[in-house]
Order: C-alpha cells, then sequence, then structure tokens
C-alpha cells in the first residue's frame, strides 16, 4: 500500500485530514479545558477545607493547596482526561457497530466527533503527565540543580518503569504505556491509505487496550478514588456502557469481519471475555468490593510487577502483529480476486466481440 501511495503522489501521513480535524477539535477542547479548571478549584477547595482523600494518602500535603497547585492541576487534567477517553471510546464504538435505525446522528458524524475526541484525549493525557512533571520539578526533594531536577523528573515522569515508589512502581508505568500507545494509534488513522483499510481497522480496534491501561491506572493510582466508597464505585459503573457497546461492537460490527478459523476463535474469546467483565462490574456494583483500600488498615502488597506489565506488553504487541499482517494479506488476497475477475470479464467482452 505504501507503494501505490507513492505511486500516486500522496503522502503515507493524511495531513490535510489531520489539520482538518485539529481546527475542528477547538470545541470539545474548550469544553475540556472549561471543565479541568472546574475540577482544579473544586480540588482546590477540598484540599482548603481538609475533606479531600488525597490528604489521608499524602497528609503533608494539608495546608498546601497553594503550595502544591500544580499537583492539584495535574490531577484535574488526569480526570477530565479519563472523562475525554470515556467519551471518546463510547463514540468509536457506536460507530464500529451496525448503526441502528433510531440512532439520531449519522455515523460519519459519529467518526468526526471520535476523531476529534480522541485528540482531545491525547492532549489532555499529555498534560496530565506535564503538570506531574513540573511539581517533580519544583519540588526538588533531592536539593539538586536547576539541570539535575528536571532531567530526574523527567526520568520518573517520561520513562516507563523508572519511578520506583509505592504504587507508582506500578500505576505510573501503565500510564505511560497508556499515553505511549494512544499517540501511534490514535494517529494511524491518519496513514490509513498507506496502512490499508481493513489493516487499519485491526490496529485501531486495539486501542480499547489504552483505555484499559487508563482506567486500570486511575484505580491504582487516584488519590480521590484510593479508599473504598461511592466515587470509587461510580468510577466501576461508568466502564458498563464501555463493555455493553464493545460486547455489540463484536455481536454486529459494522464492516464485515474475517472469517478464518483464527479470526473466529479470537472473537468468541473476546466476547467471553467482555461478558465476565460485565458480570464483574455488576459484582463490585453488588458487593461494594471494589478494589481500594480501608482507611486505617495497611493497604496489601502489589499483586502485579513491572515484569508482568511488560510481558503483556509483549503479548500485546505480538497479537496485534499478527492480526495486521493477516489483515494486509486477506486485502492482497481480495485485490488479486478483483483483478481475476477483472480480467476474466474483459476476456469474455473481447471474445463475444
Amino acid at each position: 500500500m505504501a507503494d501505490e501511495a507513492e505511486s500516486t503522489g500522496r503522502s503515507w501521513f493524511d495531513g490535510a485530514a489531520f489539520r482538518q480535524d485539529l481546527r475542528a477539535a477547538w470545541l470539545d477542547a474548550s469544553a475540556a479545558l472549561l471543565i479541568t479548571l472546574l475540577l482544579f478549584a473544586w480540588l482546590h477547595q477540598r484540599v482548603d477545607g481538609g475533606t479531600s482523600a488525597t490528604l489521608d494518602v499524602m497528609p503533608f500535603l494539608e495546608g498546601g493547596a497553594d503550595t502544591y497547585w500544580m499537583y492539584w492541576l495535574c490531577q484535574a487534567f488526569g480526570w477530565s482526561g479519563l472523562l475525554w477517553a470515556w467519551i471518546t471510546v463510547i463514540l468509536g464504538l457506536t460507530r464500529s457497530s451496525r448503526s441502528p435505525a433510531w440512532l439520531p446522528v449519522s455515523p460519519a458524524r459519529l467518526e468526526k466527533w471520535h476523531r476529534t475526541t480522541s485528540l482531545t484525549t491525547v492532549a489532555l493525557m499529555f498534560l496530565h503527565a506535564f503538570w506531574f512533571f513540573a511539581e517533580e520539578v519544583r519540588y526538588n526533594a533531592d536539593g539538586l540543580g536547576v539541570a539535575g531536577r528536571t532531567w530526574t523528573a523527567f526520568v520518573n515522569v517520561f520513562v516507563p518503569g523508572a519511578y520506583g515508589s509505592g504504587t507508582g512502581l506500578i500505576a505510573i508505568l501503565l500510564g505511560l504505556l497508556a499515553l505511549y500507545l494512544a499517540i501511534p494509534l490514535g494517529l494511524a488513522y491518519y496513514a490509513r491509505r498507506s496502512i490499508g483499510p481493513r489493516a487499519w481497522r485491526t490496529l485501531h480496534a486495539s486501542i480499547i487496550v489504552v483505555y484499559v491501561l487508563s482506567v486500570w491506572h486511575t484505580l491504582l493510582y487516584g488519590t480521590n478514588v484510593w479508599y473504598d466508597g461511592w466515587f470509587r464505585t461510580t468510577v466501576w459503573l461508568l466502564q458498563l456502557p464501555v463493555a455493553g457497546l464493545l460486547l455489540v461492537r463484536l455481536l454486529v460490527p459494522a464492516h464485515r469481519p474475517h472469517r478464518g478459523r483464527l479470526d473466529l476463535a479470537g472473537r468468541w474469546a473476546a466476547r467471553v471475555a467482555v461478558v465476565v467483565t460485565v458480570w464483574a462490574l455488576l459484582t463490585v456494583a453488588a458487593t461494594g468490593h471494589d478494589g481500594g483500600r480501608t482507611r486505617g488498615v495497611e493497604g496489601a502488597p502489589l499483586n502485579v510487577t513491572q515484569t508482568t506489565i511488560w510481558a503483556g506488553l509483549t503479548v500485546f504487541a505480538a497479537v496485534v502483529t499478527v492480526a495486521v499482517v493477516r489483515a494486509h494479506r486477506a486485502a492482497r488476497a481480495a485485490r488479486a480476486g478483483r483483478r481475476d475477475r477483472d480480467e476474466q470479464r474483459r476476456q469474455t467482452a473481447a471474445a463475444s466481440s
């Protein structure tokens, strides 16, 4: 496909469409910024009033709402980023499923919203990490100079696996993997002409893993939902629409799926996994046991290691690679079949004339 793009003089990256979507994203990006600022004000007020759950986790922050304002801004961008990730996943799953007759929005409009909210989500994720980096530079517990503390903060915040303190050992790794996967998987749409439609759809479907990592990062490290309670349970419950739409997407996709044995086995495995996920979410809501900590009780040690995360990432990359290669081969076979049929029709027409 790359050769075809070059032969027609087109770039492998659709810069015109990218710029158009960036311009179109200003409305929801503005809404996201407004919501972030409102969240920041709310978090700041709760810290000032001594009612923030974060103070139970990090009591040294009490009375420091103004001093640690970058940390609260980091938290605010984190929550707006998760909200926008939820919105764009809902839009994407709705668009990639067979559209019901009652849906008042056209598939093209849904896809446009999905693309613009995706761009906003990536920006919010980066700003979430940036303000954490800025707070790390400001805090400078090691008494380093400007260059030293900037470099140390950069490594801790932006190098996967470098942060080595407590729960952040796993949580920050998960967040960074979500950020670094979101960028290429999200921008792959603008390279779809070079990748090929089938391969792009296969690649784009894997972006659900980015959302899972983001939610995992939040539940593991979000100090506002550190402890059991209605807020943490609400975050769990908000995943029910995502799981439900994912199941619909697997049952009635907008595009005809591949029909090989491996493809069929993969779809059935995914359906079973989603059904189990829905059952787990309902169980969490019914029991109130949502994996949070209990105030005054020593937390359990982490049961996931960085090695486990890296192994999972390796398996994920291998599965996606195999799926994309299979999609390329299927597309190549389909083009060859069309050429053969066209040639047969030309020969038949020539013979009849």
